[in-house]
Order: structure tokens, then sequence, then C-alpha cells
């Protein structure tokens, strides 16, 4: 059935990693938007609490709340619900890099799966008011590898190849059993890549950029030739917002950039554009291109028919243009390097613990 949504107190899990930063930010923004956010995040390597400082300094007095909490802690789940009356759930907490998840795949199982099932729960099992709603952020990769031609659907069938989209999946489906067996009142979301302001320094584009700025090899996998869909992180934002206040229960929307590209080209359309915009010549930073062996169960193309969401909601991505979209990624990094000098030398973790402590008030509350 259509659902009008209205965001009261909505909980943000993964709050201060890279997503779910620009999803509060978003939400801040948006003059329609006159509820609370409680951020519950961890605070793992990629979880960075100065991301948001300016937002704790102008809402921290009520309409904004840091929970520092495992979703895996299932009585800290049930209590920060309890608490701050929470209506909606925006579920971005994962582990999320697929090279990592064949290194040491215990993580994401832990987190990915059993971090999803014990929010679940807690939502199922609050007592005295309505089931809040559950948002479910997930990943074009739970649908596996597309040939030359095709794109994913809402209705694709799964087919994950790598540790990291099989605990998505997992948690895909375990999130829709929740909505067919006790009603839950859900909603999924499966996006391709997301770059943009804030993103940790592990994925591909922040790894190029700084190892160029850096006259570092810029390793690409392969061939290059393996194609991702690029959807710029502001464009994903909106998107959740249209689905959390507009979507149909039970269901399941793609959103895409519109936006294909190989790896290599990608590379090569960021060396343009940090040349560009550092004054210096591409080639320079071509030059330090370098390809390296391929890694294990490497999907060749992913692409998304995100018809859905535009047909029912009227959404569709803004940054369609990569250069335009590396433009104001690349800009953002270079305006902003005491955020990557202490992202990258764990100088923000002294920040935090100097500078948070959780306040008996909000507590209170």
């Amino acid at each position: 059935m259509k659902h009008r949504h209205e965001l009261n107190n909505v909980m943000v899990t993964g709050g201060c990693g890279f997503i779910g930063t620009n999803f509060i930010r978003h939400l801040f923004r948006k003059p329609e938007f006159t509820g609370r956010i409680i951020n519950v995040d961890k605070l793992t390597y990629s979880g960075n609490l100065e991301n948001l400082t300016d937002i704790q300094e102008t809402y921290g007095n009520g309409r904004y709340v840091f929970v520092q909490a495992d979703i895996c802690d299932a009585p800290a789940m049930a209590e920060t619900l309890e608490r701050y009356a929470v209506d909606t759930i925006v579920h971005f907490a994962a582990e999320s890099h697929v090279d990592r998840s064949i290194l040491g795949p215990r993580e994401f199982v832990r987190t990915n799966i059993e971090g999803t099932f014990v929010l679940l729960e807690a939502a199922r099992q609050r007592k005295g008011r309505p089931a809040p709603r559950f948002h479910h952020v997930s990943t074009d990769e739970v649908y596996g590898s597309l040939g030359l031609t095709g794109a994913f659907t809402e209705t694709t069938p799964y087919d994950p190849r790598s540790p990291y989209s099989a605990s998505k999946a997992a948690s895909d489906h375990l999130v829709r059993a929740y909505y067919h067996t006790y009603g839950l009142p859900i909603t999924i979301s499966n996006c391709s890549n997301n770059y943009g302001p804030y993103q940790f320094p592990e994925k591909v584009i922040p790894v190029m950029l700084l190892n160029m700025l850096e006259g570092k090899p810029l390793p690409v996998y392969g061939d290059g030739l393996n194609v991702r869909d690029w959807l710029f992180v502001d464009d994903h934002c909106e998107a959740i917002w249209q689905i959390l206040t507009r979507g149909r229960i039970g269901e399941t929307y793609n959103i895409g950039g519109n936006n294909e590209s190989t790896n290599i080209a990608l590379v090569k359309t960021l060396c343009q554009v940090t040349a560009r915009l550092t004054g210096k010549f591409p080639a320079q930073y071509e030059s330090l291109i370098t390809y390296v062996k391929d890694r294990p169960g490497h999907d060749r193309r992913y692409a998304i028919d995100a018809s859905k969401i535009a047909r029912e909601l009227g959404w569709r991505p803004t940054v369609t243009d990569l250069t335009e979209g590396l433009t104001m990624t690349v800009r953002w990094y270079l305006e902003h390097p005491t955020w990557v000098e202490r992202v990258r030398s764990g100088e923000y973790r002294a920040w935090m613990a100097k500078n948070y402590t959780r306040r008996e008030e909000e507590l209170s509350k």
C-alpha cells in the first residue's frame, strides 16, 4: 500500500561512516525535516566522529544525539529504541570493503548478518509502541555479475560472489523475512557504487586521488575493464529520503547513477580532473597507473535499472556526468587536507577521546 511516513525520531546506524554522514547532513538541510536524529555508531576504523562536529554544535541541543554502541549489542539497541522513541531506523552500518572481506570474512558475517538480525529483533520486540519503520541500505553486488548488456532489476536473482556481497544478501533476506513473517514495516534499497565527500580512503576514488597527490602508484585490477555504475552520494541520500517518506512498505528499490564506467576510464578521468584542479598535466598522474593481479571473484560488470524508483517516486540522479561528480569530490578533498591527514594518521581517534564525552543529560532524555 502507498504509505506517507513522517520522520520524528530517526535512528541512523553507521552515521559516522561515509554514506551515513552524508545522509545525516542531507536530512538537516531539508526544511521539511523537523525531527531528531539518533546516530548509533561503534566507531570502528572508518567511523569518524569528526565528520559531524558542526552538526553536533548546531543541533546537539536536542535534535542530534550520538550513541556509541555496537549494533550486535542487543540490550543497547533495545534501550536506544526505547529511550529515544525511535519511529524510523535507517540501517547503514556494515562492513563494506570487498578486499577485506576476502582476507577476513568473519567480521562481515558478524556485523552485516548478526547486526541486522539484532536490529530487526529489537524493532519487532519493542513493547508499547508501533514497530519502527525499518529501511535497510544494501548493494547491487548481491546480484552478482552482468555480461556486456542488461541491468539489475529488483527481481534479478541473487548471485553474490564475495563474502561481503554474500553477507549483504543474507541481511536482505532477513529483512524481507521479517516483513513477511512478522509484518515489520520495511523497505530495502540496493545501490550502485557511491562516491563523494567524506569517503574513507580505502575505496577506489579516494585511494587513487591521494596516491596521485603523493606520487604513488595507482593500482588497477586486471585489465581495468571491469564496469561499475557510479552514484553521487547526495543523489543516494535523496533517494533514501523519497523511499522513507513515500515508498511502499515491503518493497525494494534499486538506486543507480546512470553513469557506467570501466575502472581504467574512471582512473583516467580522475587523473584529468585532479590535474586541472592542481595545475598539473594529466600525463603526470596517468604515468602512475599500474596494473596489478586481479582479485578473486571480481565481478565483471554492474549496472542498475532504476526505473522503478523513477516511476513510483519520481527520483532520478542529478549528477549523471562523471567528470562533474569527480570534480566536486576532488575539490572537497583538496579543500579538507586536515581531515585527510587526521583520518589517515589516526589522529582523529585522539581528537575523539579528548573532545567527546557522553552527556548525562542526553542519556536521560
